[in-house]
């Protein structure tokens, strides 16, 4: 036997190529845009994390190319030795000033600061709690932990105060996602709140789908909730709303410090490179100046979500700009997938292990930028395919 036999027994991938239903790694030859080029084929974009359609702005492209005129295309670095610049202390502020916290800490990607944060903060007697829908990547970083992670069903809020009761006395951390990546639904932060109070726990919100969705200037769920001070950690990415890719932690300056020194995902990671920074930088100045973009990605979701709802399509309880279509078994959704994609719609299909079995769903996500005549066109495909495979 070898640690290799697995990767030569692995067939599940190369059967689903074969048969035509391969939905990943697809290429794209063109701009993040409510339009793209994939595989050759112009397509309706109904699957992107550019909510606010800021990945095109030409202000943020120009910020990314001055950055590399003056700084070059990388840091050669951690942030931990030489690889601070000017530029990252600076999104560094901006970051804690949108978000209403005294500090921040920039790191490569927002995997890297859900899995830098926990492992650093949950030590070998903690606890972390989770929400069993949370993203993979604050599940790793409970992994990584040296705490014991418990989980609770999802928004269950009587669930996660049987958890707490249960470890009562003990040091323990509440990890949730503002939005939830798949269902589109937002987490009960008050509730939390309540109950971390009531029980001594602290809590850190993921962010990652609230930025410039949620609260004052696109801030999240913290700030939309009211609740910024009882929320210890907010994480949040750039890979979504802020058009770039790179992750962030924001508390206390006291926390912040604390991480510098103990986040390994920090210290051995090369730093966030200079076009990715001052994209950012750029992105939440274009986000706090135009609250329209913000206003109309809440029209283009609520519209897109009535009208599906009218179809007859079951959108569980999604009330953001992520609309999942519940359809059932993986063949369903991979033949949805196929089909959209056939009438030009780019959409994603989730399948297990990302969801349970028989809960396969097409995940489709809008941004601020999609025009109403795009929309429509979409629906119409949406209606046929729906139809032509009996799922409304």
């Amino acid at each position: 036997m070898s640690i290799l036999d697995k990767c030569y027994n692995f067939h599940d991938a190369r059967k689903a190529m074969a048969m035509g239903y391969y939905p990943y790694f697809r290429e794209i030859s063109s701009e993040q845009d409510t339009e793209v080029i994939c595989n050759g084929q112009k397509m309706l974009m109904m699957g992107s994390n550019s909510y606010l359609g800021l990945t095109t702005h030409p202000r943020v492209k120009e910020a990314a190319i001055k950055a590399i005129e003056k700084y070059g295309s990388g840091c050669a670095g951690s942030r931990f030795l030489n690889g601070t610049l000017d530029i990252h202390l600076q999104l560094e502020a901006d970051l804690a000033e949108l978000v209403g916290k005294e500090s921040a800490l920039a790191y490569p990607t927002g995997y890297q600061a859900n899995v830098g944060c926990i492992s650093a903060m949950i030590g070998k007697h903690d606890y972390v709690i989770t929400d069993k829908f949370d993203h993979a990547s604050i599940i790793d970083g409970c992994w990584l932990a040296e705490g014991i992670m418990l989980r609770y069903n999802h928004n269950d809020m009587k669930a996660l105060e049987r958890a707490l009761h249960k470890i009562e006395g003990k040091n323990s951390m509440i990890v949730v996602d503002g939005v939830f990546s798949m269902e589109g639904d937002v987490a009960n932060l008050p509730e939390i709140a309540q109950l971390a109070k009531k029980y001594g726990s602290n809590i850190m919100v993921d962010e990652a789908h609230s930025l410039g969705v949620f609260g004052v200037n696109g801030a999240g769920v913290a700030t939309h909730f009211n609740l910024t001070k009882e929320t210890d950690f907010i994480m949040g990415t750039f890979s979504k709303s802020l058009a770039s890719v790179g992750g962030f932690i924001a508390a206390d300056e006291t926390l912040i410090h604390y991480l510098k020194h103990k986040s390994r995902a920090l210290i051995f990671s090369a730093s966030l490179p200079p076009a990715s920074t001052a994209s950012v930088i750029e992105a939440i100045k274009i986000m706090k100046e135009e609250p329209e973009r913000i206003a109309q990605l809440w029209e283009n979701t609520n519209y897109m979500l009535a009208e599906f709802k009218a179809m007859g399509y079951n959108t569980g309880d999604s009330c953001t700009p992520v609309i999942p279509l519940h359809v059932g078994d993986m063949m369903s959704a991979f033949q949805m997938w196929k089909r959209l994609g056939e009438e030009g719609v780019f959409i994603n299909p989730v399948v297990p292990p990302a969801v349970p079995p028989n809960s396969c769903l097409i995940r489709t996500s809008f941004m601020a930028t999609h025009t109403r005549a795009q929309l429509d066109l979409a629906l119409d495909k949406f209606r046929l395919i729906g139809k032509e495979l009996n799922i409304i």
